[in-house]
């Protein structure tokens, strides 16, 4: 049984090819196992992910809840800011002519008695 140089050269590449399907066998494992630690990782990502989404649900339900108080809150301080406003004016304008004249009034009353008390000397108040 004679070896040709041609049979060497065939054993050689089958050789070679066998070296390089089980190289190629090796980087499609490792590379199963990277795509199972991915898929793993994206698995507690959303496991951890559904129950914040939950939480930041109601935490906003719950802001919308105040927002609206707030807004109810504030629309009746401006009607109640306006109300005061309407009564000061009524106030002023049905009371404050006739407070002014009573001032007036008393404070001459009072002048007039401090004069006759002081010998006709005005008397003035500090």
């Amino acid at each position: 049984m004679s070896v040709s140089l041609g049979d060497i050269a065939g054993m050689i590449a089958a050789l070679a090819f066998a070296y390089l399907v089980l190289r190629t066998g090796s980087v499609i494992g490792k590379a199963g196992q990277v795509l199972d630690e991915a898929r793993s990782g994206v698995q507690g990502v959303s496991e951890q992910t559904v129950p914040l989404l939950s939480q930041v649900t109601d935490t906003v339900a719950s802001t919308n809840e105040q927002i609206v108080r707030v807004d109810a809150i504030t629309t009746n301080v401006a009607t109640m800011s306006a109300n005061v406003s309407a009564l000061t004016s009524l106030f002023a304008a049905t009371l404050g002519g006739p407070v002014v004249k009573v001032a007036a009034f008393s404070y001459g009353v009072r002048s007039a008695f401090g004069r006759r008390r002081g010998g006709g000397k005005h008397r003035k108040d500090g």
